[in-house]
């Protein structure tokens, strides 16, 4: 098992015990929408609770913009297409 250290705690992270999810459940659950949550047993890492969905949702944030206003998708596919 990995031991819990700092770098799991910070500004979108939540650290807690086994017991304390146990406790409140639907709680973390709605939380690890938007944060991800480390669950710990005797100080060490035992899980993490994450939304499934955030990497999509980042990725399609920082394409965002990224295609000229002056291209079609189409075209733009077509020399991606073009590139391979």
């Amino acid at each position: 098992m990995m031991k819990l250290n700092d770098n799991y705690a910070g500004e979108n992270r939540m650290k807690i015990t086994a017991t304390e999810l146990k406790e409140n459940l639907s709680k973390y659950l709605l939380l690890a929408e938007t944060q991800d949550v480390y669950i710990t047993r005797n100080n060490k890492l035992i899980a993490k609770l994450s939304n499934p969905y955030e990497d999509r949702v980042e990725i399609s944030r920082s394409l965002f913009g990224s295609l000229p206003a002056d291209i079609s998708f189409e075209e733009a596919k077509a020399e991606r297409l073009a590139q391979k």
